[in-house]
């Protein structure tokens, strides 16, 4: 079954959408959780269940060293391998480029890593990273493209694309055509040209989605904002766009403004095991001591189990005393909010009342890691 996306209301350029793919139907826009390894750290596919997830990340670098992709598809694929029976999307691995310098080769041919656990040789191409999608089963798919850092001078952001650009062709032609879906991915820094030129290539390829990589590296906030303002609108109407590791609230409610409909971040589950909690009312930073005797729940507007069962005291206590029960706990909120949140848009979308959502207080204000 090839990836089918339906527009099913519209305001301004944002869309309420309808992904379907082999392993069920997303809601769009959407938060893809990021389970590295085929799991979210502390949670079993059940949590993100009764948190809302509808699609989950995994990432093919890391699970191409272990447990290999050998191992996953003799054991049915990932679906079976994981226990998450729900949509699967994996990354390429180009993340991977960037933060692993020191450790890969980049050439025109792909992609050489010493491996971080062992130092053994993992190659990627870009023919082989779709075959290895495909044996893992996932319902979308990404191509391998080339991550460039910040700061980036524009003739070497230029190569750079110019090689993603060419192993998305490579990718496109090794497709064949389904189960699930292929996304291409847009690069090219903060160059609008680059972005545009990048956007049309792409769409002339024919993909089943989009991606725009190469955000979050470093560029500040306004620079972040601009890609998305060029690339977003130059990509297909009829295809979901994906906006790679973005993760704010309030970043994520200017992207959909934008015409984006998936999103992923490592920021709630990174944040909840640093004690950070996400609400309504801005961030809790539960460690601090004025919690320490405070009987509410983290968010009383939240309908997740942890907020309907224990009080921000007793949080406080598990992750001042390192007991894992508090990351795990903080996770399951901080997903759930965000799940909320992602509703919480569609629903402003499908009412028409998008404009009047970003001063919400559920886009809470920035919390350091």
């Amino acid at each position: 079954m090839p990836l089918a996306f339906e527009v099913l209301a519209t305001c301004g350029r944002a869309r309420l959408g309808r992904l379907s793919t082999p392993h069920g139907v997303v809601a769009t826009p959407a938060f893809l959780p990021v389970g590295t390894l085929g799991a979210v750290k502390g949670l079993c596919p059940a949590d993100l269940e009764t948190a809302g997830a509808e699609i989950l990340l995994a990432n093919l670098y890391h699970l191409a060293l272990r447990p290999g992709i050998e191992t996953i598809e003799r054991l049915g694929g990932l679906h079976a391998f994981t226990g998450w029976s729900r949509p699967l999307l994996t990354d390429s691995g180009g993340y991977q480029v960037l933060s692993l310098a020191s450790l890969r080769r980049v050439e025109d041919g792909g992609v050489s890593f010493r491996s971080h656990l062992d130092g053994s040789l993992l190659r990627l191409t870009p023919e082989g990273v779709v075959a290895d999608q495909l044996r893992l089963g996932v319902d979308v798919a990404m191509v391998l493209d080339e991550c460039p850092p910040w700061p980036i001078e524009r003739g070497e952001a230029e190569v750079s694309w110019e090689r993603t650009l060419g192993w998305a062709r490579r990718a496109r032609a090794a497709w064949p055509g389904g189960p699930g879906g292929l996304f291409g991915i847009v690069q090219g820094s903060v160059y609008p040209d680059l972005r545009q030129r990048a956007a049309r290539e792409l769409a002339a390829l024919g993909f089943d989605g989009y991606a725009i990589g190469g955000v979050a590296v470093g560029e500040s906030p306004a620079d972040r904002r601009s890609v998305v303002e060029w690339t977003a609108p130059s990509l297909p109407e009829d295809r979901p766009r994906y906006l790679m590791g973005v993760g704010y609230p309030e970043d994520i409610a200017h992207a959909v403004r934008s015409g984006v409909d998936l999103f992923d971040c490592v920021l709630p589950a990174r944040n909840a095991r640093h004690g950070v909690l996400f609400t309504r009312a801005g961030p809790l930073r539960i460690r601090n001591a004025r919690f320490r005797d405070d009987p509410r729940p983290p968010d009383a507007d939240c309908r997740c189990p942890v907020c309907r069962r224990l009080s921000r005291a007793f949080l406080h206590h598990l992750v001042r005393s390192g007991e894992l029960t508090g990351a795990v706990a903080a996770t399951v909120h901080n997903l759930t909010h965000y799940l909320d949140f992602m509703e919480h848009l569609r629903q402003a979308i499908q009412s028409g009342v998008l404009a009047d959502f970003e001063s919400a207080p559920s886009c809470g204000d920035r919390a350091p890691l």
